[in-house]
C-alpha cells in the first residue's frame, strides 16, 4: 500500500515556493497518473494523497495502481539528471529508443531534448489498425537539471492522446470516435457475423462502425437511426427502450454495447440485471456523468469481476467500462 502522505504536504513540482530539489526525498519506488484535460480533480479523488502535482501529472509512492481517470499511466517513473541538453538526451535513451515529453515549463528546454531524441511517429490510425506495439516512455522537466522519466507508460499514444484518421461523410454523428477508442484500446473488436446489440443506438454511430466490421446489428432504441444507417445491410432498428429489454431477449448477443444517455445507477442496475439473468456476451458500455461525478457508482462498476474501468481520449464526463 502507498504511504499515506497528508494532503497538505502536496505541492506544485517547480513553483517557485517549492524549495529546490523538493523530490529529493522522494521513495525510490514511484508511479505517476496524468489526467484527462478538465478532468484533474476526478483523478485527485481517485488517488487520494499525493506525493507531488505537476501540471496534469500526479506522483505517488508505487507500485502503479489502474485508476480510471488517468490518461495515462507512467509505471516506473524515476528521476534522471538533465544537466545539459546532450546529458539529458543520453540519459532518456539509457533507459530505451522511443520517448515523447510531457511539458509543463521549461517549454523550450524541452523541445530541444525532444530533438535530440529518435524520431517517434503520431501518424493518425486509420481503424481498424491495431495500436503501435512499440514501448514509448514520457518524461517531463521537475527543473532545469532533473528530470522525471518513465520508459514503461500504459498507453501506446503521446500522453495517451490517440487520434484517427476521421471519416467527415458517412457516420451520423462524432459518437463513433468512442467506439474506434475503446476498441483499438481493447485491441479485440467484433467480427464478421458476430451478432451485436447497441443499446440507445440513435442516430446510429456505434451502429455504423459495427456493421462496417462485417458484425449482425440490432440496434435499440425509440429514436430513429440515420437514413444512411439504417439502409445498411445486417442492421435491424428495435424500436424499444434499452432498458425494457430482458436478458432472455439479449440471450444470443456476442457482444453489448450502450451509448445510452442516462444517469450512471441506472445503467449499473441495467448491467446488474442482465449479468445476473445469465448474459454471457462482451460489454462495452459509456458511463455519462451528469453534474457532480458519480464516485461510488464508478467504483461499483470497476468491482464487477473481469471487467475494467477506464476514460478514453474520445471520453468527456464520462467513463468507458468494458467487460470480457
Amino acid at each position: 500500500m502507498p504511504r499515506k502522505i497528508p494532503p497538505t504536504t502536496e505541492r506544485p513540482i517547480g513553483a517557485a515556493s517549492a524549495p529546490a530539489g523538493c523530490w529529493a526525498g522522494w521513495p525510490r519506488d514511484l508511479a505517476a497518473y496524468l489526467a484527462p484535460e478538465g478532468r484533474e480533480e476526478d483523478l485527485a479523488h481517485e488517488l487520494g494523497p499525493v506525493l507531488a502535482r505537476h501540471g496534469r501529472l500526479f506522483v505517488t509512492e508505487g507500485p502503479a495502481r489502474e485508476p480510471a481517470w488517468a490518461e495515462n499511466t507512467w509505471r516506473s517513473p524515476r528521476l534522471v539528471a538533465a544537466p545539459s541538453i546532450s546529458e539529458a538526451a543520453a540519459g532518456l535513451c539509457g533507459l530505451q529508443r522511443n520517448w515523447v515529453p510531457y511539458p509543463v515549463h521549461l517549454h523550450r528546454r524541452t523541445e530541444l531534448i525532444r530533438m535530440k531524441l529518435p524520431h517517434v511517429s503520431a501518424r493518425p490510425l486509420r481503424f481498424p489498425e491495431p495500436a503501435p506495439a512499440a514501448p514509448l516512455g514520457s518524461f517531463s522537466l521537475l527543473d532545469a537539471t532533473t528530470m522525471l522519466a518513465s520508459p514503461d507508460c500504459s498507453s501506446p499514444f503521446p500522453n495517451g492522446e490517440v487520434a484517427f484518421v476521421e471519416d467527415h461523410d458517412n457516420p451520423p454523428s462524432r459518437a463513433y470516435l468512442k467506439l474506434w477508442d475503446a476498441l483499438t484500446r481493447l485491441g479485440t473488436m467484433p467480427g464478421p457475423g458476430e451478432q451485436c446489440v447497441d443499446l440507445g443506438a440513435s442516430p446510429g454511430g456505434w451502429t455504423w462502425v459495427l456493421q462496417g466490421l462485417g458484425c449482425r446489428v440490432l440496434a435499440v432504441d425509440k429514436a430513429p437511426l440515420a437514413v444512411q444507417v439504417a439502409s445498411l445491410p445486417n442492421v435491424e432498428l428495435l424500436s424499444e427502450s434499452a432498458f425494457s429489454l430482458s436478458a432472455e431477449a439479449l440471450s444470443r448477443a456476442d457482444w453489448i454495447f450502450s451509448d445510452v444517455i442516462c444517469y450512471p445507477v441506472r445503467l449499473l442496475k441495467l448491467v446488474e440485471r442482465l449479468l445476473a439473468g445469465g448474459i454471457r456476451a462482451k460489454f462495452v458500455c459509456t458511463i455519462k456523468f451528469q453534474g457532480a461525478t458519480d464516485h461510488e457508482t464508478a467504483r461499483r462498476f470497476a468491482a464487477i469481476p473481469d471487467s475494467r474501468l477506464f476514460h478514453l481520449h474520445h471520453n468527456k464526463h464520462e467513463l468507458t467500462w468494458v467487460r470480457g
